[in-house]
């Protein structure tokens, strides 16, 4: 006999309510691809440390395709084993976040570089009230354990870059060893699958306002052999965070190259002299050609902008803004004013050539400023439909 409605949905909440109670408060989350000579210490210093403060907790070991034995290692140490086939930092910890019972997960890498006693420093804060604790090593790092291009270049740039980009106040973005709350995951949305993934975490979660934390901790030498590349792992790193701030991939350098090169074609118009003396055509070329290729850049980077606010649903103060007072037909406007202004340079430079009797022409000025005007406005006609286009996402 078929049950009813309300006894299925009271099952179902008994059921929700069981899983509740028998979850562990913090799940330990290591990736895992051949450390055999590491990943059954990280186990077994991970359960002590959380049985030895009187939490409840669970180590999940996110198996990246070991072909060592780190898997059965792993389990026999009283880890649970997820395998991930899908190759990648980022994707191992995807999986194991998937796997994560726990109200808390703490993350920290399978090479004992970080030490799994400080498990309890990381779930106090986020007991007090924390949704994301970073690790800080830089003041803590042992002889031997980061090379010299790491500390103090690579981390400290790109840990400067994304602070200048997103404004996060982090120390040490790239510390493996960190604490989150597991309900703050679907709002972090993290998706890439490489080294990446570090980065991913610290740009969203700023991106969301998380109450972001930070704790001093030591970085031990590794064991086993380093997957990590620095230069390729790097780049990575950087790619991101500029595909993530089209403020500072875009907007930046197309305002100005735009404004460069529109004091470019004024200056040249207006034979005023720089630097000591006058320019001609030539560089007038060269002023055109920044002001055209500025412009592009800024309608990529206000596409970019949008793409982020409509599709990926991040939030964008000034864009928004903008969005609520400008409009497809203000877009459209602007860029007829533009282009027609360049039709009418041209019709002048027609007029010229005409009162001359159609013979030798020698307004070259004014023919690039014609055609400088008239891409613009193509380029601003245009572009304001794509953006309308994004925005018809949020219809």
């Amino acid at each position: 006999m078929a049950m009813k409605p309300s006894m299925v949905d009271d099952v179902s909440s008994t059921a929700r309510e069981q899983r509740a109670r028998d979850a562990p408060l913090v799940s330990v989350v290591i990736p895992c691809l051949n450390e055999s000579a590491s990943i059954e210490r990280c186990v077994q210093t991970a359960l002590e440390a959380v049985e030895r403060t009187g939490l409840t907790g669970e180590v999940v070991v996110a198996d990246n395709g070991s072909d060592d034995g780190s898997a059965e290692l792993a389990a026999n140490a009283g880890g649970r084993v997820v395998h991930e086939p899908r190759k990648g930092y980022g994707s191992a910890y995807l999986a194991g976040f998937e796997a994560a019972r726990g109200k808390y997960i703490v993350m920290a890498d399978a090479d004992l570089t970080y030490d799994f006693n400080e498990i309890p420093r990381f779930v106090a804060l986020l007991e007090d009230g924390a949704e994301l604790v970073m690790g800080d090593r830089m003041a803590n790092i042992q002889p031997g354990a980061m090379p010299w291009l790491h500390r103090y270049v690579g981390n400290p740039v790109l840990t400067g870059i994304l602070n200048l980009f997103f404004h996060t106040g982090v120390r040490d973005a790239h510390c493996g060893m960190r604490g989150l709350r597991r309900d703050v995951l679907p709002r972090l949305d993290l998706r890439t699958t490489g080294m990446e993934f570090a980065s991913e975490m610290v740009i969203r979660a700023a991106k969301e306002h998380l109450d972001i934390r930070q704790i001093p901790i030591e970085y031990h030498p590794r064991e086993g052999e380093s997957k990590l590349s620095s230069f390729r792992d790097g780049w990575r790193h950087l790619r991101f965070l500029l595909v993530h701030s089209p403020t500072y991939l875009f907007l930046i350098p197309g305002a100005f190259m735009a404004l460069l090169g529109a004091f470019v074609l004024l200056a040249v118009l207006a034979h005023l002299n720089v630097f000591g003396r006058s320019w001609d055509i030539h560089t007038m070329v060269a002023g055109a050609m920044l002001l055209i290729v500025g412009s592009q850049v800024l309608a990529l980077g206000l596409a970019a902008r949008a793409y982020g606010v409509y599709v990926l649903g991040e939030r964008d103060r000034w864009f928004e803004w903008m969005g609520a007072r400008v409009r497809l037909e203000h877009g459209l406007f602007a860029g007829s004013v533009v282009f027609l202004s360049g039709l009418i340079v041209s019709g002048v430079i027609v007029g010229i050539w005409a009162d001359r009797g159609f013979g030798a022409l020698s307004e070259a000025r004014l023919a690039v400023l014609a055609a400088t005007l008239i891409i613009i406005g193509i380029q601003i006609f245009f572009g304001s439909f794509l953006l309308s286009i994004l925005g018809l996402r949020r219809r």
